[in-house]
């Protein structure tokens, strides 16, 4: 737990994290050093007993110990019985089918937290959308908290900023008071289209600079990719109806550059490896982390011809991807487009 905690914060909430992935871990000692009590729910029985007994993750985050106030458990019933807030933290694509088996288990009037950073398959629906479809909550319970949070750095209590996105205000600074803490910044927005679709997107464009820097190429390469991938993103959230504002915030430019620049990028890194000559099947086969990038590219893509918005990056990473066609046709294609104004 943080050395010092901001008074009146998180005290006194009941909060659920359902995923014991790193980024659903992390964020549940965040939860907890802010004052929350929280129940961690891991679907493997052995992973809830380990970090009971240990107070470590050692799957997902080894080396971090996790704060008292936080309690692992097999049982969703368990870690859902009074919660305030219910923290959704499990792969965007599986999200459907893990609501299903919860829905009758959520406390009625509990804000209902995505952290999840995609697009659904199929539907094309973002995760809010998902949420609100299978619980039948109002759109008004329903939250998404994204910006430019690499788990392990949050985990070390380096500082970091993010947003609480969600259309009542009065939820959101619910959310923000729950998890604000010393090191982990969070500032709301009504804005939830804008911040759900800037945090799916940048995967995406995140896949395309890890093949890139896979390829050998450098800083302007990168660069170039991250402003002409806000551009893209931008315009796809003004067909959506998102405010343009929030792709300059944490939640766009600001997590676009942390996911495009780093290292601890799942999606960058997945990128290096495909831009260095391994195939779709071989990546999986090296990670255990899901690269959400990987799957939401097609529906991003889907979603913009739907209405008409030209994403030629998302295009070219959904031919790596799932086409398989070779990153180095890939930069010959996006380098080869018409040329026109900026």
């Amino acid at each position: 737990m943080s050395e010092f905690a901001l008074p009146g914060a998180g005290h006194g909430t009941h909060a659920a994290v359902l995923g014991a992935g790193s980024w659903g871990t992390t964020f549940a000692k965040v939860l907890a050093d802010a004052g929350c009590s929280v129940a961690l729910h891991a679907r493997r029985p052995e992973l809830a007993r380990a970090i009971t007994a240990t107070r470590e993750n050692r799957d997902y985050l080894p080396g971090i110990r996790l704060p008292d106030r936080l309690r692992a458990t097999e049982d969703a019933a368990e870690a859902l019985a009074g919660a305030e807030i219910v923290v959704l933290a499990v792969p965007s694509q599986s999200l459907r089918a893990n609501l299903t088996e919860w829905a009758a288990l959520l406390p009625a009037e509990a804000v209902l937290l995505s952290l999840m950073k995609g697009i659904e398959l199929g539907s094309t629906k973002r995760m809010s959308q998902v949420i609100c479809e299978v619980t039948g909550a109002p759109g008004e319970r329903v939250a998404a908290l994204s910006g430019p949070n690499l788990a392990r750095e949050i985990a070390e209590e380096q500082p970091a900023a993010t947003v609480v996105a969600c259309t009542d205000h009065g939820r959101a600074a619910q959310v923000q008071a729950a998890c604000h803490t010393p090191y982990f910044r969070p500032y709301t927005n009504r804005d939830l289209v804008g911040c759900e679709l800037g945090g799916a997107v940048k995967n995406v464009i995140a896949l395309a600079c890890g093949i890139t820097e896979g390829m050998g190429f450098g800083d302007n390469t990168r660069a170039s990719l991250i402003t002409r991938g806000l551009a893209e993103t931008a315009r796809l959230g003004a067909a959506l109806g998102a405010e343009p504002t929030t792709f300059a915030g944490l939640a766009g430019l600001g997590d676009l550059v942390a996911t495009c620049s780093s290292p601890l990028s799942r999606n960058r890194t997945f990128g290096e490896r495909l831009g260095r000559g391994m195939t779709l099947e071989e990546v999986q086969q090296t990670t255990r982390q899901v690269a959400e990038g990987v799957k939401s590219c097609r529906p991003v893509l889907d979603l913009a011809r739907a209405h008409g918005v030209d994403m030629p990056i998302t295009e070219a990473v959904v031919r790596v991807c799932h086409e398989e066609v070779p990153a180095a046709q890939m930069v010959k294609e996006i380098m080869s487009r018409e040329a026109k104004p900026e």
